[in-house]
Formats: structure tokens, C-alpha cells, sequence
């Protein structure tokens, strides 16, 4: 039986592990997974708000889950995510943890915050890829998804660890996806724009650009959680490098015909009306 005559599950059960599922992309991954018959461990810090989702997902679904909380900054944020996932065979796994919260200038924070950063967004996904790639290779099937960023297109202000961070993902996932594509295992860097996320919500209306960041109305000309969850899906064996929406995907286009000096000033003119402190900003990639 090839891949292609296998179902979700049996190409990329029975357990899917998806970090930074607490809320936005991670979560809609995680109920996504859940819909197709996936037992999911859910990693991030908040527990309450893992352990509302790991009920609405039991219920929804029927299977089974595992509610862990782990500060993926921590440096024993691997050894958690062992004990998390004892017993376990993970088929599916999506590092959808580090997002920005400050989108401040490298000089304004101590550096120990831009490291964490780094530690959140490159060692761990690192670690659990080495500790999770194997027995899916072995199997013969299996899926890595690493969740990256426009910001790691080319260096842009406000985002000195974070830009440089998601860079190394996508490569990261790029080279793995060149190792491991003959073995059976599916591995996509997951390249986002500007996505319609409560994290993305806080930061605009700490700047003024949104007025509560509970309010319903969409933000416009950008990507919502689901959207970003069914390209991924769609889109699990077209890597190394899947670039969602088709904003980004005409952006991108643009900027490999620049000079990489040239590309830099675009994204600091893109960031500048990105994170426009107004009401009536349009938040694009």
C-alpha cells in the first residue's frame, strides 16, 4: 500500500503533538487534528486555557488528549515535552510556539528577552524534531510541520530575534524536508504573513490600532487562523515551503527580484504600515 492509499490517521496518527496550542493557529491545528481522528497533545503555558480546550475537543470529537503545561523558554522545556509524550507515538508534529509579544527595538529589552526568544523558537523545535523525526522515519510515515514568518524573509525593525529566529526555522525544516521526503516523512515550513491571531489582537490595541482586542469585526487584508490551518493541511506533501495566503505569496515574489539590501528597506517601509498606531490600519504581510 503506498502513502497516497493510506488514511489521515494511518499516515499521520494515532497522535498529533502541537506546540503553542493554547489559542490561535496552534489551537485550530490541534481541533483540525482532532476532526480527523488524531489524538492530540496540546503544549503551551497556560493551563486553563490548555485544559478548556483539551474538554471542547474531547467533546467534540471523541479522541483522546494530553493538556501539558511547558514554558517552551524554559530550559527544561524538552524534558517536559518527554514526559508529556511517554507511551505516545506521535504521527503529527507542528511547532506553532514564538510569537513576538513586544515587536520592540533589539536595544529596548535586556538580552537575556531576545534570548529566550531564540531558545523558544530555534533550540526546542530543534530538539523535538531530532527526538520525533526518527521513529517517523523509521515507520515510513509521518508529518513536521515548523510554523515560520514573512518576518524571516529579510530583516525588518522591531524583530532582531524574531526575524532572524524564523529564519532558522524555515531553513531548519527546508533542510530536513531534504533528508527525510524519500523516507515517507512529510515536513513543511509553514511560512505566515500578518495572521488574524488573539496575540496579533493584544499587540494592535497596546498601539492603538484596534480599540478591544476582543472585538469580532476581522482585520483586513490579512490571514485568519483557519485559513492558515487549511492551506497547511492541504499542503502537507508540497514542501520543503509552503508561504500562505496569496498576499504573501505575490509579496515574496517581489522581494526575490530585489538585492537583499533592497528587500530590507521594503520591509521596514512594510513593517512601518503593518503596526501603524491608528484605527484604521490595515494590517497586511
Amino acid at each position: 500500500m503506498s502513502l497516497d492509499d493510506l488514511t489521515f490517521v494511518e499516515r499521520y496518527g494515532p497522535w498529533a503533538l502541537v506546540a503553542g496550542a493554547s489559542e490561535g493557529v496552534g489551537a485550530e491545528y490541534a481541533r483540525a487534528m482532532a476532526q480527523r481522528g488524531l489524538n492530540v497533545v496540546l503544549l503551551a503555558r497556560r493551563q486553563d486555557e490548555l485544559d478548556t480546550l483539551a474538554a471542547a475537543v474531547r467533546a467534540e470529537t471523541g479522541v483522546e488528549t494530553r493538556a501539558v503545561t511547558v514554558d517552551l523558554a524554559g530550559t527544561d522545556a524538552m524534558t517536559k515535552i518527554l514526559d508529556a509524550t511517554a507511551g505516545v507515538e506521535i504521527g503529527m508534529m507542528m511547532y506553532c510556539a514564538g510569537a513576538d509579544p513586544n515587536y520592540a527595538s533589539f536595544l529596548a529589552n535586556p538580552v537575556e528577552i531576545p534570548l529566550a526568544l531564540v531558545h523558544r523558537n530555534c533550540l526546542v523545535p530543534m530538539q523535538m524534531c531530532h527526538q520525533f523525526a526518527g521513529p517517523m522515519a523509521i515507520r515510513g510515515r509521518g508529518a513536521i510541520v515548523l510554523v515560520s514568518s514573512a518576518a524571516g524573509l529579510a530583516g525588518a525593525p522591531n524583530m532582531v530575534a524574531y526575524g532572524a529566529s524564523k529564519a532558522f526555522d524555515m531553513v531548519m525544516a527546508e533542510a530536513l524536508w531534504a533528508e527525510l521526503h524519500d523516507s515517507g516523512v512529510d515536513v513543511l515550513s509553514l511560512v505566515l504573513g500578518v495572521t488574524d491571531t488573539p496575540a496579533l489582537r493584544r499587540l494592535l490595541t497596546r498601539r492603538g490600532a484596534l480599540a478591544d482586542p476582543r472585538d469580532p469585526i476581522p482585520i483586513e487584508g490579512v490571514s485568519t487562523g483557519a485559513e492558515v490551518v487549511r492551506e497547511a493541511i492541504a499542503n502537507l506533501s508540497n514542501g520543503p515551503t509552503w508561504l500562505v495566503g496569496d498576499h504573501l505569496r505575490e509579496s515574496s515574489k517581489l522581494l526575490r527580484a530585489l538585492t537583499r539590501n533592497e528587500a530590507v528597506m521594503a520591509m521596514i517601509q512594510q513593517s512601518g504600515g503593518a503596526m501603524a498606531a491608528r484605527p484604521d490600519a490595515q494590517v497586511s504581510a
